[in-house]
């Protein structure tokens, strides 16, 4: 790949990841959907934990840097598909969408 499409890469796709981040507005009125819709939702928020906690880390310590009211979970769901969910993407998303882009 060239360096270009690897620098819009790193652009592009945090953004396209932060598109339904937990604690957004769209998330809450997406946890009120179905059973499928919340583990759909939880297995997001999994694959995507790494890029929120790093922004959790950054609104702690330095509160209105960021403007995003994202939370690492989203405390809106207490259903069991979510946090299956959650967890399964955990466990398999960022570590073999890491492995993949590696290679």
């Amino acid at each position: 790949m060239t360096r270009l499409v690897k620098i819009l890469c790193a652009v592009a796709v945090p953004l396209v990841l932060a598109a339904c981040a937990a604690g957004t507005p769209e998330a809450h009125q997406a946890a009120a959907g179905g059973v499928v819709s919340q583990l759909v939702l939880g297995f997001w928020h999994g694959i995507i934990a790494p890029l929120t906690l790093l922004v959790e880390v950054v609104r702690k310590f330095a509160p209105g840097v960021l403007p995003w009211p994202w939370r690492l979970y989203e405390t809106g769901n207490a259903s069991v598909a979510y946090d299956v969910g959650f967890y399964f993407g955990l466990a398999g998303g960022p570590t073999v969408l890491w492995s993949r882009w590696r290679r």
